[in-house]
């Protein structure tokens, strides 16, 4: 069932979120080894320390992109999540022609500048890595919100944290390595 917005959506992209929705899964080879950073990156964003936890995020998501055969996206961890409009921003993904993608995530809230808790940011971070691999993975022309993009970060949060909740299991298809389940 697509989301409202679909509606609204032309042809071409109405074809583009089809073929977003149907693939439910990043499948992730040797988890156990992309698995090894994520306590880094909780000791990192406990200190506090934007630097510090920038290195641990490119360093967790460099290993996510070396194992599923992606170029890696710039990661920037910058410090209080900016407002809009009674919201506030966690992460952005930008990609322009001929410059190296960048993934931004915010790592304390805009109220009370205290750190976001590590599974909040840990989830935006993966929700703007799967931007990135719509587009280097799967060669999607545009990223839509989907059910099937939210269970693909879903499923690399289950892989890089084994007791979450796993993807709701709705299809077969998955992307892996090569760009499979497109």
């Amino acid at each position: 069932m697509p989301f409202a917005y679909f509606r609204r959506l032309g042809r071409a992209d109405q074809e583009v979120y089809r073929r977003s929705d149907g693939i439910h899964e990043v499948r992730l080879p040797s988890a156990e080894a992309v698995r090894d950073g994520v306590p880094r990156l909780e000791r990192a964003l406990a200190t506090g320390d934007c630097a510090e936890a920038e290195r641990a995020a490119d360093a967790l998501v460099r290993e996510l992109s070396r194992v599923l055969e992606v170029p890696p996206p710039q990661v920037k961890v910058l410090a209080i999540r900016p407002r809009m409009e009674g919201a506030e921003l966690h992460g952005f993904y930008v990609a322009e022609p001929g410059r190296r993608p960048v993934v931004r995530v915010w790592m304390r809230t805009a109220a009370r500048r205290q750190v976001v808790a590590f599974r909040t940011f840990l989830r935006t971070l993966l929700h703007e890595f799967v931007h990135h691999l719509d587009f280097e993975l799967l060669r999607l022309p545009k990223s839509f919100h989907t059910q099937g993009f939210y269970e693909r970060e879903s499923s690399l949060v289950h892989a890089l944290l084994p007791g979450s909740p796993g993807p709701p299991g709705r299809g077969e298809d998955r992307a892996g390595p090569g760009g499979g389940g497109a």
